[in-house]
């Protein structure tokens, strides 16, 4: 029989696992509220030292609280090893310029710019930037003589030492990538869909395989935008991994378009108005299915042997090579007289189920080769890691941080606005806390940072939720100070209590009920010891009211209009460049089919540049997706919008991808040529108007229609190049039609966006 009123231990647990999935931040908690009073007791108990005792709590907490790195035990010790080493430096800079005040002003800027900013390149920095501006912020507020430093770095070392035996002895975290276990249900999802789609499957498992990719797509953008960095470190797998989302996301795009013409319906004669399957295109939807089966499992299993997975893609190619053969011996081109409407639909329709098979095989390919890259990164030896000896033709890490960091160096980079806002938010605090004489004016700074958001708006909504809890928490630290009165020993047994509060309640309850425990937690550490006073909790409330006002401030200052703004310049300059790419691409292209009007290009500078728009934008969606108050555009639009750049870059390593392989050659095909780049011009000068559209709010163009003319154009030059039946000739035609075929998917992708702007909802 239940009794009334008592809470079942399951009930509890079953909350905690709602409010904290995998039970991260209980797991953080814990560790806490077992290291750090420990350590409090000893260095200021029996070593008693009160300043090894600060520096041990203060470690501890930032150490096994702000920071939980990801990966396999010995990665994350490696990285926590580092926080260490970043640690000694921060407390030995922040502790000799605090005595000069222009000095600590100057010098909290630079380093609040270089950690903000470093996270650019790395979830790992980006995660212990709290971390690592707590290590500069409490020495840089305290100034003492330099006589104190050792002390300093001992209590520190103390707690580093604790914080790794507690991440490996106590409840360590699974070994677990965030997005390579989302990224194989995907592929097994796609998989699936490709073989229901098989002649003789069952509608119905057809369609439930369909609705289960889409959920799976769905959980794995989920997973990639729950945080506002990117949840993977610098490593080569990891980057791999980053890949994975978009190339995932387009290929269950074009699986979802890329039905078999007969789905639902016997297949007809081509004379009939629709084409019968295309068994060379079938075979090559097989292939994929199979590679992509391979490639989950490799990511469910990354230590693995990649040799299925190799031989998958090798039959693949095959596929793919014996389509393309066969493509070429289907065109129409001896038909006599000028083409008509209707034999220039039937002459592109004969490779239009070629060329949805080789988009599906070119985008397999790519999932193929990061999967196989992540495997081999993670598979490296310790020496390899180490030297930074990349797999295959990745850069290296390095390199990788220069070109990601590089990429936000730029007047409309979000994270380089909150790096610069953030870190004269830092230097104004340090000017108040010197100049007031603030006891214990590090919460001045910390208060700073930790409401500092996007805009003033939600910097203005952070504020009041860090002041109500901490008003709050330092009522409830009063009211047991009273209580306890001259019993202290009290406070050393809710010291664990608080610790453990102050890590559960941030993920599990709100930031308000955080950062009420935080303040117990500082109220119980700083009357241990002492005869209990409340005072310490009106110095809290006063220091963080002063840091929540320096936020808001800042906020109002640099960067009123907030993130709506931001992501509205980074789609606009990512469509600018990702259509200037889809340009290169064709003139490369054109470059290598034949003489032309256009001399070959060379995309790689316009891949890049690309390719750093993307990243661009990628964090201002996160900026985005984490700020509150009212948005201008729906999520559902937005990410429309987000994801068609994607598909534009996409489409433009397709085209590379189609003729790399592909000498140059000097055949007169300047009609073609010419239907290509007219059609890239059409499409590009498109994106061109929608990417001015977002940036200044002008009108949104209409989608442009099919070019019948360029149609008829493009198959009357092929038939000309083609009339003496030359089968290399041939080949090359099938991929002129193949690149026309890209441009148009990429026409395609614009009723869409055209819609997303304007608000009318999906096409």
């Amino acid at each position: 029989m239940r009794t009334p009123g008592r809470i079942r231990p399951g009930r509890a647990t079953k909350w905690l696992r709602a409010h904290d999935p995998e039970l991260a931040a209980t797991r953080r908690a814990v560790r806490a509220a077992l290291v750090l009073p420990a350590l409090f007791a000893l260095c200021g108990q029996v070593i008693g030292s009160a300043t090894m005792a600060t520096f041990a709590a203060f470690g501890s907490f930032s150490m096994l609280l702000l920071v939980d790195f990801t990966g396999p035990m010995v990665q994350r010790l490696r990285a926590q090893v580092g926080l260490a080493l970043a640690w000694m430096v921060l407390i030995c800079l922040g502790t000799v310029v605090a005595h000069i005040t222009w000095l600590a002003i100057a010098t909290t800027v630079l380093v609040g710019f270089l950690v903000l900013f470093s996270g650019v390149v790395s979830s790992v920095l980006a995660g212990a930037t709290t971390a690592l501006l707590l290590a500069y912020v409490l020495p840089v507020t305290s100034p003492t003589p330099n006589s104190q430093l050792p002390e300093r770095l001992a209590g520190a070392g103390l707690a580093e030492a604790a914080a790794v035996l507690a991440i490996s002895l106590l409840w360590p975290r699974p070994a677990a990538d965030p997005l390579s276990a989302p990224a194989a249900r995907v592929c097994r999802a796609a998989a699936a869909t490709l073989r229901s789609d098989a002649p003789g499957s069952d509608p119905c498992r057809a369609t439930a395989d369909r609705a289960a990719q889409t959920a799976a797509t769905s959980d794995l953008r989920s997973a990639f935008d729950a945080t506002t960095y990117r949840p993977t470190g610098l490593s080569a797998d990891s980057r791999a991994l980053v890949r994975l989302v978009d190339e995932l996301t387009w290929l269950c795009g074009i699986v979802a378009d890329s039905g078999p013409p007969s789905e639902g319906r016997p297949a007809r004669d081509p004379s009939e108005g629709r084409p019968a399957r295309d068994p060379d295109a079938l075979a090559v939807r097989r292939g994929a299915a199979l590679v992509l089966e391979r490639a989950a499992d490799l990511l469910d299993d990354p230590h693995g042997p990649p040799d299925a997975l190799r031989a998958a893609v090798a039959g693949l190619r095959q596929a793919m090579t014996a389509m393309e053969h066969s493509a070429t011996t289907r065109l129409p081109v001896h038909l006599p007289g000028p083409a008509t409407p209707t034999e220039v639909r039937s002459f592109l329709g004969t490779l239009d189920q070629s060329f949805r098979a080789q988009e599906l095989g070119f985008a397999t390919l790519q999932i193929a080769g990061n999967v196989d890259l992540a495997a081999a990164a993670a598979q490296r030896s310790w020496p390899e890691r180490l030297f930074g000896r990349e797999p295959g033709t990745a850069v290296s890490p390095l390199a990788a941080a220069r070109d990601r960091a590089a990429a936000h160096l730029e007047p409309h980079s979000v994270w380089l606005h909150n790096s610069l806002r953030g870190a004269l938010g830092l230097g104004i605090a340090v000017f108040i806390a010197h100049a007031t004489g603030l006891q214990h004016s590090f919460w001045v700074l910390l208060g700073t940072l930790s409401v500092l958001r996007s805009n003033a708006l939600s910097t203005g909504q952070k504020a009041l939720r860090a002041v109500g809890g901490t008003v709050a928490g330092s009522l409830i630290g009063s009211g047991l100070l009273h209580l306890i009165g001259h019993h202290g020993t009290l406070l050393w047994f809710l010291l664990p209590l608080a610790v453990l509060l102050a890590g559960v309640a941030p993920a599990a309850i709100s930031f308000a009920a955080g950062q009420a425990a935080f303040t117990v937690t500082i109220v119980v550490l700083f009357n241990i010891g002492h005869r209990p006073n409340w005072h310490v909790a009106l110095l809290r409330v006063q220091d963080i009211a002063l840091g929540c006002a320096v936020s808001v401030l800042v906020g109002l200052l640099f960067w009123p209009r907030g993130a709506a703004a931001a992501i509205d310049r980074a789609l606009a300059a990512a469509y600018t460049d990702s259509t200037r790419y889809l340009s290169g691409a064709v003139k490369y292209a054109v470059g290598r089919c034949g003489t032309g009007p256009a001399p070959a290009s060379d995309p790689q500078r316009e891949r890049r540049q690309a390719a750093a728009a993307a990243r661009r934008l990628d964090d201002a969606f996160r900026g985005y997706l984490a700020e509150r108050g009212p948005k201008p555009m729906p999520l559902a639009p937005m990410t429309t919008l987000v994801t068609g750049v994607v598909g534009l870059r996409l489409a433009a390593d397709a085209v590379l991808g189609l003729w790399q392989s592909e000498r140059p050659s000097a055949a007169d095909r300047a009609d073609a040529c010419l239907v290509l780049l007219g059609a890239a011009k059409r499409v590009s000068d498109w994106y061109g108007t929608l990417a001015a559209s977002l940036d200044r709010r002008t009108a949104v163009p209409d989608p442009l229609p099919r070019s019948t003319a360029a149609d008829a154009g493009l198959v009357a030059s092929i038939r000309r190049d083609l009339g003496g039946g030359y089968r290399p000739a041939a080949g090359t035609a099938v991929r002129i039609v193949w690149t026309a075929d890209h441009l148009d998917a990429a026409r395609r992708l614009q009723p869409g966006l055209a819609a997303a702007v304007r608000g009318d909802g999906p096409s």
